[in-house]
């Protein structure tokens, strides 16, 4: 609990100072992933590395913030998966392919709009991923981030790591403001993800100590939350065989 309060003070910190400095496009950051102003020009430095230019297979976030980079990855040819939300059917990503699209990469990569024309898929049936992209509340130098909560993104990452579909070899980043990178320490437990990159507008930070779960840490899941997601379900249900 300690954690939480610790995280939940982080939150409102970051938001407050995103608000004062009018660093994002809604009315305020508080409650959601900062839709923060110089997320293209992040996303295009994103686009500079070698390890984006060589993937070919991106899981991305569904957030306003990296729509810019979904844009981009279905721009140059990229498959592109995004999480149904809340894990909550029993085929979890969609899967933008941009050789399949009839509509605009523009189009297509907002959340609203992937709901209604990407097919969904479920997790044996994914490609190797080569990028994940997170969204952030907040993110220090070590890596360490904190969403808005509700932990679907690393839960995301437990079951494709579990699922031999996110390696050591897998770059992870962020896309953030500058504002969101803090230099306190964020509390971190063993099913947290930590970036390997950090990407704002202005600048490139490679993270000091990555870190990564080996796949899914069923003690940390109450009933409820497995109750609720089918593709853990199924999981546990293999794993019982």
């Amino acid at each position: 609990m300690m954690h939480d309060d610790a995280k939940r003070l982080v939150r409102i910190q970051v938001w407050n100072a995103l608000d004062a400095a009018g660093a994002v496009y809604d009315d305020s950051a508080h409650g959601r992933i900062p839709n923060f102003r110089g997320a293209d020009e992040a996303a295009s430095r994103l686009t500079e590395l070698d390890g984006w230019k060589n993937a070919s297979v991106i899981k991305a976030v569904p957030d306003k913030a990296q729509l810019p980079v979904r844009i981009c990855a279905l721009n140059e040819g990229k498959l592109v998966y995004m999480a149904v939300p809340k894990l909550a059917a029993p085929k979890p990503f969609y899967l933008l392919d941009p050789a399949a699209l009839t509509i605009s990469p523009q189009e297509a990569a907002t959340s609203r709009v992937a709901a209604t024309i990407a097919p969904t898929v479920e997790v044996n049936s994914l490609r190797p991923v080569d990028v994940v992209v997170l969204g952030s509340v907040a993110v220090n130098r070590d890596g360490a981030r904190i969403g808005k909560g509700a932990g679907y993104s690393d839960l995301e990452f437990a079951l494709l790591t579990e699922a031999g579909l996110i390696g050591p070899g897998t770059l992870v980043v962020t896309t953030v403001h500058s504002l969101q990178v803090i230099n306190t320490p964020i509390p971190v437990t063993d099913h947290d993800v930590k970036v390997d990159l950090i990407i704002t507008p202005d600048e490139i930070i490679e993270c000091t100590a990555p870190q990564r779960p080996k796949g899914i840490l069923w003690d940390h899941l109450d009933p409820t939350k497995i109750a609720a997601i089918p593709a853990l379900q199924s999981r546990m249900k293999s794993l019982e065989r």
